[in-house]
């Protein structure tokens, strides 16, 4: 993709995140960074044990559960997501986690069903996972500490969290012991291994799990969000002058925020970097290539793939995801599946 457009496809992206939050909303929500970086900072934050979630199927593929880090919302404390099976035998092939970005909801909804079914054509099983408070997962009421009286019945979008310091943390927490509970789930019904590919706030979360998780064989980090300290929760980018300015009065605790065991960098995975590998657009407008180029060194350079896509086009790359695939089989002791694929992938990487 030309540089110019997938720039283009970002911008228009970073415009639309922001829309109807208020600039009230944001210095409103600006509280408990105390408590924040107090909970970030407590071992518990990702605990060492994990227990196996308890699967309930609601048709072949649709399964829910209990979360193991219960919120105050009742919406959010149950987990949706998916498992496509492969037709035979499905207990002993790999299984590949899909973890979704932010407010993706088409893309989770239509592209992640063709992602699996080209997984299992490639030998593998799929799972996708409703991150917190996103999907399914809305909740239906905000009660803020300054308008609890007065707040309105009403869905709450997935931006409003992250302006909530304390949720947003509580969030992040809740999203890695729900990845981890389907693993163990997973690994108990005899899968051999699993695997973690996650784009964006997906690829985020991965990288968390895995600086926690030794039972994960592998994990691929698409167009990975590093830290709190996103660009457009600075307020770069957005035209809209008050909002811009709002986001930009948030820098400081989002500065103090990457203090913490969210910041990817400050941390070291628990699986060998051979089974690490990175996705880096080019053009990526939304994120930042840097920060990604930092965590690729702290984490002593594993495979990294920089590819001519921004943010958003990657997933419109041709071949990308037979690519991903083809590197993930022999990790994933599935030797095999490397004959199912197609070759067809893009050359383009450094």
């Amino acid at each position: 993709m030309i540089a110019p457009l997938a720039k283009f496809i970002d911008w228009c992206v970073i415009q639309a995140v922001p829309l109807g939050i208020s600039p009230r909303k944001c210095d409103q929500n600006n509280t408990k960074l105390t408590e924040a970086i107090e909970f970030l900072n407590e071992p518990n934050f990702i605990p060492a044990d994990s227990k196996p979630a308890e699967l309930e199927f609601t048709s072949d593929i649709h399964f829910k559960f209990p979360s193991p880090r219960p919120c105050e919302f009742a919406e959010n404390n149950v987990v949706h997501g998916r498992l496509y099976r492969c037709p035979d035998a499905w207990q002993k092939r790999p299984v590949i986690v899909l973890l979704h970005g932010g407010q993706e909801y088409l893309h989770y909804r239509f592209g992640y069903a063709l992602l699996a079914r080209r997984c299992n054509r490639a030998g593998f099983n799929a799972a996708t996972l409703v991150a917190p408070y996103h999907f399914q997962r809305r909740v239906r009421r905000i009660e803020s500490d300054q308008l609890r009286s007065a707040e309105p019945m009403r869905l709450a979008e997935p931006f409003e969290f992250v302006l909530d310091h304390l949720r947003s943390a509580e969030a992040i927490g809740q999203a890695v012991a729900e990845i981890r509970a389907l693993t163990g789930w997973l690994l108990e019904r005899g899968c051999p291994s699993v695997a973690l590919l996650g784009l964006s706030f997906g690829a985020w979360l991965a990288g968390l799990a895995a600086t926690r998780d030794s039972r994960l064989k592998a994990i691929v980090l698409g167009v990975p969000r590093v830290r709190s300290n996103y660009p457009v929760l600075r307020g770069e980018g957005v035209l809209w002058t008050p909002v811009r300015k709002a986001l930009e009065r948030r820098k400081a605790a989002l500065e103090a925020w990457d203090t913490t065991p969210s910041n990817l960098t400050l941390s070291q995975p628990v699986i060998p970097k051979e089974n690490i590998l990175f996705i880096r657009g080019r053009y990526d407008f939304l994120a930042s290539p840097e920060s990604i180029e930092e965590l690729w060194q702290k984490w002593d350079q594993p495979e990294i793939w920089r590819l001519p896509h921004g943010h958003i086009s990657s997933i419109f790359t041709l071949g990308l995801t037979n690519r991903v695939l083809r590197w993930l089989a022999p990790r994933l002791d599935a030797p095999a599946a490397t004959k199912t694929v197609s070759r067809g992938f893009p050359r383009n990487a450094e």
